[in-house]
C-alpha cells in the first residue's frame, strides 16, 4: 500500500467521521451546559468531514482530474494539459484497496487510458489502448497490426506544434483508424520505429503512445493487467503553457478521442 492522496483523503474523512460521531453519542450524556462547548477539535470535523466525503466519493467512483507530465501522447495530449478522467468506465473500485466492486465496462481499442505503471504502481501513466486480450499486436514498417489487420493511416501534415508542443516541431502527423473514432499520431522521420508482434494474454492491455517513436509503453515494458486500470480520459478542462508561461484556454474543453 503506497501513501498517496488517495490514502490521505480515507484517512482523514475516516478520523474526521469518527470525531464528529463520537461526540453525537457523547454530547447525550451531557448536561445542556456542556453540550453547548463543544471542542475545538470536533466543531474542526463537523466543518470538514461532509466536504471531505464528497471529494472521497467523486474521485473514487466518478472522475479523477489529472495532469499531463510528458509528450508521450503528443499531439493528442500536451505536456501541462489537465484532464478529467472518468472513473466508472473500467469498473467501480474501492480507494486505496482497488478492489472492484462494481463491473461496468472494459477499455476497447482506442481508449485513452489512465492506468498505474506496472514497474511502479505510485505512478500514473497514460496511453492508447491499441490490445485487448487476445489481440495479435504487430508493428511492420511503422504500421500498426490487429490480428493481421493493418490500421489504415493518412498523412496529415508537418506537425506545428501548439502550446508546449512547439518544441517538438518537424514530426509528420498521421490520422489513424482505430477503433471507433480516428486519432492522430506522431511518426518522426529520423526514427526507424520499432518492430515486433505479440499476443495479448487474458486480463491484460497493451498501451502505446500517440507520440510513436518518443513513448515509453508496452513496446518496452509489456502489458498492463486489469486491476491497474484507472479510468478512461474524457476531456481537456485546463492548460498551463510551459513555454509561454500562462494559460492556454484555447485547449479547454476539448474532447479526448
Amino acid at each position: 500500500m503506497t501513501f498517496s492522496l488517495e490514502l490521505i483523503l480515507v484517512l482523514a474523512t475516516l478520523v474526521t467521521g469518527v470525531i464528529w460521531l463520537v461526540w453525537a453519542v457523547l454530547r447525550r450524556r451531557l448536561s445542556p451546559e456542556r453540550q453547548q462547548q463543544m471542542p475545538w477539535y470536533v466543531d474542526y470535523s463537523r466543518s470538514f468531514f461532509p466536504v471531505l466525503l464528497i471529494v472521497l466519493v467523486l474521485r473514487s467512483f466518478v472522475a479523477e482530474p489529472f495532469r499531463i507530465p510528458s509528450g508521450s501522447m503528443m499531439p493528442t495530449l500536451l505536456v501541462g494539459d489537465f484532464i478529467l478522467v472518468s472513473k466508472f468506465s473500467y469498473g467501480v473500485r474501492l480507494p486505496v484497496t482497488r478492489t472492484r466492486i462494481l463491473e461496468t465496462g472494459s477499455p476497447e481499442r482506442g481508449d485513452v487510458a489512465v492506468f498505474k505503471y506496472p514497474r511502479n504502481p505510485a505512478e500514473d501513466y497514460i496511453k492508447r489502448v491499441v490490445g485487448i486480450p487476445g489481440d495479435l499486436i504487430e508493428f511492420q514498417d511503422r504500421t500498426l497490426h490487429v490480428n493481421g489487420e493493418p490500421q489504415p493511416t493518412e498523412p496529415v501534415g508537418t506537425y506545428e506544434g501548439v502550446g508546449s508542443g512547439r518544441m517538438m516541431t518537424g514530426a509528420t502527423v498521421f490520422r489513424e483508424h482505430l477503433g471507433e473514432a480516428p486519432h492522430e499520431i506522431l511518426r518522426w522521420e529520423r526514427s526507424s520505429g520499432m518492430s515486433g508482434s505479440v499476443r495479448v494474454p487474458e486480463g491484460y492491455y497493451f498501451m502505446v503512445g500517440d507520440n510513436r517513436d518518443n513513448s515509453n509503453d508496452s513496446r518496452m515494458w509489456g502489458f498492463v493487467s486489469e486491476d491497474l486500470l484507472v479510468g478512461r480520459a474524457l476531456f481537456i478542462w485546463l492548460n498551463w503553457d510551459y513555454n509561454g508561461g500562462h494559460w492556454d484556454f484555447s485547449r479547454v474543453g476539448s474532447r479526448i478521442q
